[in-house]
C-alpha cells in the first residue's frame, strides 16, 4: 500500500469519531442595538482569549463546553470539577485556531467537493445516510454549518500537518536495519534504541514572573505531585493542573527515543520502574513539571522475523455515478445483506453478479490482508467484524462495500513487505513524536492574551 494511503489515516480516524465529535455552536452575530441608539446596550458577548490576529468569545467556548459536557453524559465518563472543563477546552480552542492561522498563511484551502466527501464518510462509518446523519445531529442540537465547519476545519489541520510534519518525516536504511534486527532478536538492543513514553504535568511560569508568581506555580506543582505519589490517577491530575497543550490527553507525550526527551527528563526517568513519578518536582524554563514513566521499551523482540496480523476478507464494491446514487448503491447492499443473512443465496455469488471490483471474478476474495493494504474506512471495519461476520455498507473514496470477514491469522513477514511495514511503523513513530513537538512549538510562539475575568 503507498505511502499517500498510510498518510490519510489521522484525518479519517479524526472524522471517523464523528458520532462524537464535540463541535461549536454558530455563534449568534452581535446586535446593532448600539448602532441605532438603543438606550438599554447590554453586552451580547466577551472576549476570553486574544489568539495572534484574532479572538475567542465566551459564547464560542460556552458553546464548546455546554457540547462537551453533554457528550461526557451520554457516555457516563466522569465529569472534571471546577473549571477545568472549561480551562482545557479553551486551550484546544487556542490550538486549533493556530494550526487554522498558519494553514492559512501556507495557502491551505478545502474544496467544498473535500468536505461532502468526507460527511459522506462519517454518515457512512455510523452506518446512515447522509440526511439521517444531520437529521440527527440536529436532534442533538448541533447546526450542520456548524459540523461542518468542524469537518472543513479538522480537514485543513490534517493537510497543515502532513505539509509542515509528516512529508518532512524520513526512515533511513541503517534505522530500517537496527529495526529489524531488534524484531529478530539478533542482537541485544542498545540504549539508544529504548523508547520511554512519559506523561508529564506541566505548571507554566510566565516570561517576568515575580517572585510570588513563581512561588505560587511550584507549590501548584509539588502539590499535583503529591496526589501523583499518593496513588491518585495521572491522567486526571494533568488535567486539573496541567497547562501544557497534550493536559487533554492525561499529559501523555507518547514513545520517545533518548534523543527527543530533554535531558532534564531523560537524567530522572532513566532510574525509574514502569508506573512510577519522578519524585521531585523539576525545573526548566517553562515552568515545573512533574513527570512520570509510564512505560519503557526496546524496539522489538526475540521473534524470527515480523508478525502481523492477517485478515482473510472478500467484498462486494458498487461504486456511485453513472446513474447510482449514494442512497441506491447503499440500499442495494442493505437488501443483499438481509437475503444472505436469511440464507437466501452466497456472498461469493453476489460478488461475481454485483461488485464492479477486480476481484468479483473470485466471488469477492481479498485474500489475507495485511495491516495497511487497504484504505482506512475499509480496515477500521475489517478490524470490528469477527469470523463470518458481515459489515454493514461502508464507504470510502471507491464507493460502497459490503465487507465479510472469513478468518484470523497471525503471520510472518520477510523480504520487500517485511521492510515495508517496518517503514511504515518507523515513519509513523517519528511522525507522531515530531508533530507533537511541532504543535507545542507552534502554540509557543503564538501570541495568546487570556482574559481570564471573562474566561472564569
Amino acid at each position: 500500500m503507498n505511502d499517500l494511503i498510510v498518510k490519510r489515516v489521522s484525518l479519517l480516524a479524526s472524522l471517523c469519531l464523528a458520532a462524537n465529535l464535540a463541535v461549536a455552536q454558530p455563534v449568534p452575530a452581535t446586535g446593532g442595538a448600539a448602532a441605532h441608539g438603543t438606550s438599554a446596550v447590554k453586552p451580547v458577548d466577551s472576549i476570553v482569549a486574544v489568539v495572534n490576529d484574532s479572538v475567542i468569545t465566551k459564547k464560542e467556548l460556552d458553546a464548546r463546553v455546554n457540547e462537551t459536557m453533554r457528550q461526557l453524559k451520554q457516555q457516563n465518563r466522569p465529569i472534571p470539577e471546577g473549571d477545568v472543563v472549561q480551562r482545557q477546552i479553551l486551550e484546544q480552542m487556542i490550538v486549533t485556531r493556530v494550526q487554522l492561522q498558519r494553514a492559512k498563511e501556507d495557502g491551505i484551502v478545502v474544496k467544498d467537493a473535500d468536505v461532502e466527501q468526507a460527511v459522506q464518510r462519517v454518515a457512512a462509518d455510523n452506518h446512515m445516510s447522509v440526511d439521517q446523519y444531520r437529521t440527527r445531529l440536529g436532534a442533538a442540537g448541533v447546526s450542520w454549518e456548524a459540523f461542518r465547519k468542524e469537518v472543513r476545519d479538522q480537514i485543513t489541520m490534517a493537510r497543515l500537518r502532513d505539509r509542515e510534519v509528516d512529508s518532512q518525516v524520513q526512515v533511513g536504511e541503517s534505522e530500517i536495519n537496527a529495526f529489524l534486527t531488534a524484531q529478530r532478536g539478533a542482537s541485544a538492543a542498545p540504549a539508544t534504541e529504548s523508547e520511554y513514553r512519559l506523561a508529564q504535568i506541566l505548571v507554566k511560569v510566565p516570561d517576568g514572573a515575580s517572585a510570588t508568581q513563581i512561588d505560587a506555580a511550584k507549590k501548584k506543582a509539588e502539590e499535583a505531585l503529591s496526589k501523583a505519589k499518593s496513588g491518585a490517577d495521572f491522567a486526571q491530575l494533568a488535567q486539573q493542573y496541567s497547562d501544557s497543550g497534550d493536559a487533554s490527553n492525561g499529559g501523555d507525550m507518547g514513545y520517545r527515543i533518548p534523543e527527543r526527551i530533554p535531558d532534564l527528563f531523560l537524567n530522572q526517568v532513566n532510574k525509574l520502574k514502569d508506573g512510577q513519578v519522578v519524585p521531585q518536582v523539576l525545573r526548566s524554563s517553562n515552568g515545573f513539571h512533574v513527570v512520570k514513566l509510564v512505560e519503557k521499551r526496546q524496539q522489538g523482540g526475540a521473534q524470527d522475523g515480523m508478525t502481523v496480523p492477517q485478515i482473510h476478507a472478500r467484498h462486494i464494491l458498487i461504486r456511485i455515478g453513472d446513474g447510482v446514487s449514494e442512497a441506491q448503491a447503499r440500499q442495494k447492499l442493505l437488501d443483499v445483506k438481509a437475503q444472505l443473512e436469511k440464507g437466501q443465496g452466497n456472498f461469493g455469488d453476489f460478488a461475481r453478479r454485483l461488485s464492479a471490483d477486480g476481484s468479483a471474478s473470485q466471488g469477492g476474495d481479498l485474500g489475507w490482508v495485511s495491516p495497511g493494504e487497504t484504505v482506512p474506512a475499509f480496515e477500521r471495519a475489517l478490524s470490528e467484524l469477527k469470523d463470518n461476520q458481515i459489515s454493514d455498507p461502508v464507504r470510502t473514496e471507491y464507493g460502497y462495500h459490503l465487507i465479510q470477514v472469513l478468518g484470523h491469522r497471525e503471520s510472518k513477514v520477510t523480504g520487500d513487505q517485511e521492510r515495508n511495514l517496518a517503514t511504515q511503523e518507523l515513519r509513523s513513530r517519528k511522525a507522531e513524536q515530531q508533530y507533537r513537538d511541532w504543535l507545542q512549538q507552534l502554540r509557543d510562539s503564538a501570541y495568546v492574551d487570556y482574559r481570564t475575568g471573562n474566561a472564569q
